[in-house]
């Protein structure tokens, strides 16, 4: 029986702490992907952080676009390296996949760039996917990889998207402002207001925020595809549900 595909997004908000590369985070991301592939899984890494890694070398200022397409071209080879360094401990082989949003709309693109990350994947490499930052700006503008991980999932081939973030589920209110906000679980359907409302990204490097994970839930869904939400902080409840089958905390997004 073949394996499992699943891609895994993990946010800038994860992977950097205090202006520079969280490295124990990484670690443990690392970690639990080599857990995965021993599993049933083959894994696919859509990788934010590469602005933050270029800061830590030329701390320039990140509210100008060019400065941040700059800075994602000095941090993406950087933030690699610290991939390849970490996944090598595992005895893994990890690969740098630059992939522009409108590639997916291009058949003959997309075919070539399937092609690849089948072979890597077959091979038993980890592809690790960003965004092309320093030529395409929509992802630095607003998204943070959330939809690019959603079309690598679906166009991929991809049972399940795992988003790895500072939000640990989607609940019914704001958590940071409500105690009674409850987490919801399971969720089946997301109304349009929830998909248009205003974006809330809520750190120097982060883009994101609830509304973009929201509209990449919304779009696989549509597909027959599914989402699951958790935190990046601790990666228990991604571990429970995919290695033990338990789904303990974070939200998963599916069709009834």
């Amino acid at each position: 029986m073949g394996k499992e595909r699943i891609v895994i997004k993990v946010g800038s908000h994860v992977l950097t702490q205090d202006g520079t590369v969280a490295k124990e985070r990484m670690l443990a991301l690392v970690q639990l992907i080599a857990e995965l592939k021993a599993n049933k899984y083959e894994v696919i890494l859509v990788s934010s952080g590469a602005v933050a890694a270029g800061f830590t070398l030329l701390p320039l200022d990140r509210s100008t676009v060019a400065n941040r397409q700059a800075l994602a071209a000095i941090g993406q080879p950087l933030l690699l390296k610290m991939y390849q360094e970490k996944f090598a401990k595992f005895g893994l082989l990890c690969s740098q996949v630059l992939l522009s949003a409108e590639i997916f709309e291009l058949e003959a693109q997309k075919l070539h760039a399937k092609v690849a990350v089948d072979t890597l994947l077959d091979n038993g490499v980890v592809p690790i996917i960003n965004e092309n930052d320093t030529v395409s700006i929509e992802e630095l503008v607003f998204g943070d990889n959330d939809r690019l991980s959603a079309h690598v999932a679906h166009h991929f081939e991809a049972k399940l998207l795992v988003i790895l973030s500072d939000i640990d589920a989607l609940y019914d209110k704001d958590p940071n402002r409500y105690d009674d906000a409850s987490r919801r679980a399971v969720v089946t359907h997301i109304t349009q207001e929830e998909l248009n409302a205003e974006h809330t990204p809520n750190n120097a490097f982060a883009t994101g925020g609830i509304v973009t994970k929201l509209q990449s839930a919304d779009f696989l869904m549509k597909r027959g595809r599914e989402m699951f939400l958790a935190s990046g902080f601790d990666l228990g409840d991604v571990k429970a549900l995919l290695v033990d089958g338990e789904h303990v905390g974070g939200t998963l997004f599916k069709n009834n």
